[in-house]
């Protein structure tokens, strides 16, 4: 692999020159490839393949993981892993789930050397994970294939002594929910989600706890449960804090919405961020060729970076030839109005979906 040095910004670059030397990486697959790792990098707009994730036979990929940096390592935690077999029809494809994975590695980028980090204490996918303090802290999510229900179980990570540590559970079962980081603070949010009643029995579903929130208290090694955060009974998609402010633009049914919000922690409620209309971002986006289908969006993912959104989109191409496209657009959150900034479209061949959502590193100094 050659060298992850940092590079010096084209004059193009978009970024202010503070924060050229960070670069997003994301996980990818393909219904015959593993999962590999790509990197973006912002100051000349470019992709290129990093590795691959170890451990994997042919035709097997890790889904619904969480992938997370701290210091110039990559995290792999958890997941699902799928067995792809072929139909009976062209470019068919059948995933079956094979089973939920404690394991947890690392990616050393300065070294370009994997290695395999103590398991979970609990097996899951769908989960939420964030990091605080050069920790990794994860919560909910999904451990058994059988079963459609969320666990409560959180637990810790300390690299330095390469262990897990539960946590007290949450107060109710969740999986889907996102974990952020904000105000010093672990937050889980949304999910779909369930509580029990004072016999230990399953409460059933409500909007009450899909749209509530926990904040983990690091004082009295307890959570505290905060109705309404999300709003919706819908998952959220993603949300990331940017300058003591939380960010989202989607759910997991509609991962763009046409916008962005923030929220505001004194009213408890999401706002529209003033000049985030973005078009450009919605799917499907019709052709103007006869016969073809509409140009399809195969994933979107953000990554923070200083003040801006990073937004990374995926388009399968029309036509005959299978071919995809990447759209990166930059928001400011910093500016009073006309925030965006679009940058060219990368071409590639074939079609790529996102395994888990990206993260965000400053490169080493090498």
């Amino acid at each position: 692999m050659g060298s992850l040095s940092p590079q010096l910004p084209s004059p193009s670059s978009p970024l202010p020159s503070s924060e050229t030397f960070y670069r997003i990486y994301a996980s990818f697959c393909t219904a015959k490839i593993s999962n590999w790792i790509e990197c973006y990098d912002p100051s000349n707009n470019a992709w290129h393949r990093v590795t691959t994730i170890p451990g994997l036979i042919e035709n097997q990929v890790l889904k619904s993981f969480s992938m997370v940096s701290i210091g110039h390592f990559i995290y792999i935690i958890g997941g699902r892993l799928c067995q792809k077999f072929p139909g009976h029809e062209p470019d068919e494809i059948f995933e079956v789930n094979v089973e939920v994975l404690q394991r947890v590695l690392r990616y050393d980028l300065v070294m370009d050397v994997w290695s395999k980090c103590a398991p979970l204490r609990v097996p899951r996918f769908d989960f939420a994970c964030t990091v605080c303090d050069n920790k990794i802290y994860v919560a909910g999510g999904q451990s058994k294939l059988s079963s459609a229900r969320g666990t409560s179980s959180a637990e810790v990570y300390d690299p330095a002594l390469d262990e897990w540590k539960l946590l007290p559970n949450m107060n109710t079962l969740r999986y889907k929910c996102v974990a952020v980081t904000w105000q010093g603070k672990i937050h889980v949010v949304g999910g779909f989600a369930e509580k029990r009643d004072s016999d230990g029995e399953v409460v059933p579903w409500g909007i009450m706890e899909r749209s509530s929130a926990e904040v983990y208290d690091f004082e009295n090694a307890k959570w505290d449960l905060i109705r309404g955060m999300w709003q919706l009974d819908v998952p959220p998609n993603q949300i990331v804090a940017v300058d003591d402010k939380l960010f989202s633009s989607g759910d997991c049914l509609k991962v763009w919405k046409g916008h962005i919000e923030a929220f505001d922690g004194e009213l408890n409620i999401w706002n529209e961020v003033d000049g985030s209309h973005l078009e450009t971002l919605s799917s499907p986006i019709s052709t103007s060729v006869a016969n073809w289908p509409p140009i399809k969006r195969q994933y979107l993912t953000m990554a923070p970076i200083g003040s801006q959104l990073y937004f990374l989109a995926g388009y399968r191409m029309p036509g005959e030839i299978s071919r995809s496209k990447c759209d990166v657009h930059v928001f400011d959150t910093s500016a009073n109005g006309g925030g965006w900034n679009s940058l060219e479209p990368i071409e590639e061949e074939g079609e790529k979906e996102l395994c888990s959502h990206c993260c965000a590193l400053r490169q080493p100094q090498m």
